[in-house]
């Protein structure tokens, strides 16, 4: 069983278990909700893990385990910030087009 990180699934799973506000229309404001829900609840995982740690989880395991979680939010930054910028290019390219 493979472990890997799906941004794409994480989103649509912020989407669905998350309260929704009050939708605009907006692609962007949408993309970046969603987004900021995964990184959110991504972030909630690091703080756990870290107060285990804090709470005297020395245990190699425990220290292995926040800097997996902390490696996993950053690749989910780094990867909304290409999702949005490719998205604003894309969209500029048929914009141009069109």
């Amino acid at each position: 069983m493979s472990n890997t990180v799906n941004p794409l699934a994480q989103l649509v799973v912020a989407a669905q278990t998350q309260p929704q506000p009050k939708r605009t229309g907006n692609f962007f404001e949408a993309l970046s909700q969603a987004w900021a829900s995964a990184l959110d609840r991504q972030a909630e995982t690091i703080q756990q893990k870290a107060a285990t740690v804090a709470d005297g989880g020395d245990k190699i395991s425990d220290i292995t385990l926040l800097t997996a979680e902390a490696s996993k939010f950053s690749f989910m930054a780094s990867s909304s910030n290409t999702s949005m910028s490719e998205s604003a290019k894309a969209l500029e390219t048929v914009a141009r087009k069109g």
